[in-house]
Formats: structure tokens, C-alpha cells, sequence
């Protein structure tokens, strides 16, 4: 059902919720897990150390999805796709889903509610708004019944 599967991290526990279930996908489809970390260099801050802040976001990037390429090692997915894309967040993944026929998406949300969600704006959700393609979302704290 499922040839290539994206999980995109940054890193939070939202992210890392979505983890598990992006591999879980992967490994159940037999399907190639891709790994994506946007770095946004429009939200740096205008400073003379803005080539090393931003090579220090990247290198964040990178050792986050090196931990979720080891969890999909882990669990004998086959195929792993990695790449540390620059941009807005969401045009990133946007971007990433075309370029790479991606058939569906695993990401975690923050799960943001009211004014935060209005003020701060939603990658997934603009994400989920904005592709043709599945969009699975993963809280990282389910609401217990």
C-alpha cells in the first residue's frame, strides 16, 4: 500500500511520537522510511554569528535523525532516506513529498490549542492542508479516555 513513508523530526517528543509509528509503517509496508529536518534560516535573529548558529541547527538536524535512522535500523527497515532540507518548515516538507513521491506522512503535533495555536501556526496542520497525500498525526500524549 505504502512505498515510501516521511517522518519529519525535529527532535521534540511530538516528533519522536511519530517516530514509532512511521517505522512501524515502513516495516509493516516493506517501505522505504524517509527522514527530513527543516531548518528555517528566516527565524534566525540578524547576527554577525549567523553562519554558525545556523551550522549548529543543522548539525541538530542531522544527529535527530540519526537517532530515528538507528530506531528504523533497529526494527530491520530496509530502505533509509535522510536529508537536512532549508526553509520554512512546512514548504520544506512540501517540497520533500513532491521530490521524492512520498505516499504518506507521519508527523507528530504539539497539539496547540486557542490563542498559542492561532499565534504560533501549526506545521502539520498546514501540511495536512496543503498535500494530496495521507497525513497520519501523532500526539505524544493521547488524551486518556
Amino acid at each position: 500500500m505504502y512505498r515510501d513513508v516521511l517522518v519529519p523530526t525535529d527532535g521534540s517528543d511530538a516528533a519522536e511520537a511519530a517516530v514509532e509509528h512511521a517505522i512501524d509503517h515502513a516495516v509493516r509496508y516493506d517501505a522505504a522510511l524517509h527522514v527530513v529536518h527543516v531548518v528555517d534560516p528566516v527565524t534566525l535573529p540578524p547576527s554577525p554569528n549567523g553562519g554558525r548558529i545556523l551550522e549548529t541547527l543543522e548539525r541538530q538536524g542531522r544527529a535527530a535523525i540519526e537517532r530515528v535512522a538507528q530506531q528504523a535500523e533497529n526494527a530491520e527497515v530496509r530502505t533509509i532516506e535522510s536529508a537536512v532540507v532549508s526553509g520554512p518548515p512546512h514548504t520544506g516538507i512540501l517540497e520533500y513529498i513532491d521530490e521524492h513521491d512520498i505516499d504518506l506522512v507521519v508527523m507528530g503535533t504539539h497539539g496547540r490549542r486557542g490563542l498559542d495555536r492561532f499565534l504560533l501556526g501549526s506545521v502539520t496542520e498546514r501540511v495536512v492542508r496543503l498535500t494530496d497525500v495521507p497525513v497520519l498525526v501523532v500526539h505524544p500524549n493521547p488524551p486518556s479516555e
